[in-house]
């Protein structure tokens, strides 16, 4: 709504980190006015003051969140590029990108992926959704790229899917190393592929 001033910036941004904190740690139900004010140590209507409404508050903290993941792979891509030719190393970076960097519990990859899901039940996202897949296609393709394979945007689509099929089949069948079984597969289709 409002944020004229570096004050007022500061606080929005505290108020979007806050929010997107909760996003990841407990979903969409954990993104709450009160809550946000909370985590953001802000007084509660500070929430309406900078936001016109929850959805508007949520759509900044997943934009934020989803800008910090594509970030931090971008950063590390350009510290490892000289590595990728190694296939565990070129696994290992897509697989941060798609089910999380430096994630190693179950309850974390399941919440992400409750999250992703869930994004589809609100309309408010699907632009911004939209936005953030072109880049994270952009940057799996520049990063097999980097590698020194040549795969086509299709071919990207279905490693994508592949690896989160991996993951939701590991949650339902209680798997106890999902990032495990979702790295398996891709490497292996990767190894079919070349």
């Amino acid at each position: 709504m409002t944020a004229a001033t570096p004050k007022g910036e500061r606080r929005r941004q505290a108020l979007v980190e806050a929010a997107s904190e909760l996003l990841v740690e407990g979903g969409f139900d954990a993104v709450r006015h009160r809550a946000v004010a909370e985590r953001a140590g802000l007084p509660l209507a500070s929430t309406t003051y900078y936001f016109d409404s929850l959805d508007e508050l949520i759509t900044a903290a997943v934009e934020f969140h989803g800008r910090a993941e594509l970030a931090s792979c971008r950063q590390r891509l350009a510290t490892i590029s000289g590595q990728l030719s190694d296939d565990d190393v070129l696994v290992e970076l897509v697989l941060d990108l798609l089910v999380g960097q430096d994630v190693t519990d179950t309850e974390t990859m399941l919440l992400r992926y409750e999250r992703l899901v869930a994004t589809g039940r609100r309309p408010y996202l699907r632009p911004l959704m939209r936005v953030l897949s072109t880049e994270l296609h952009e940057l799996i393709a520049d990063i097999f790229a980097r590698s020194g394979r040549d795969v086509a945007a299709d071919r990207i689509e279905e490693l994508i899917a592949l690896v989160d099929g991996a993951m939701v089949n590991a949650f339902i069948e209680l798997k106890p190393d999902p990032r495990a079984v979702a790295a398996r597969m891709l490497r292996s289709a990767l190894l079919r592929q070349a």
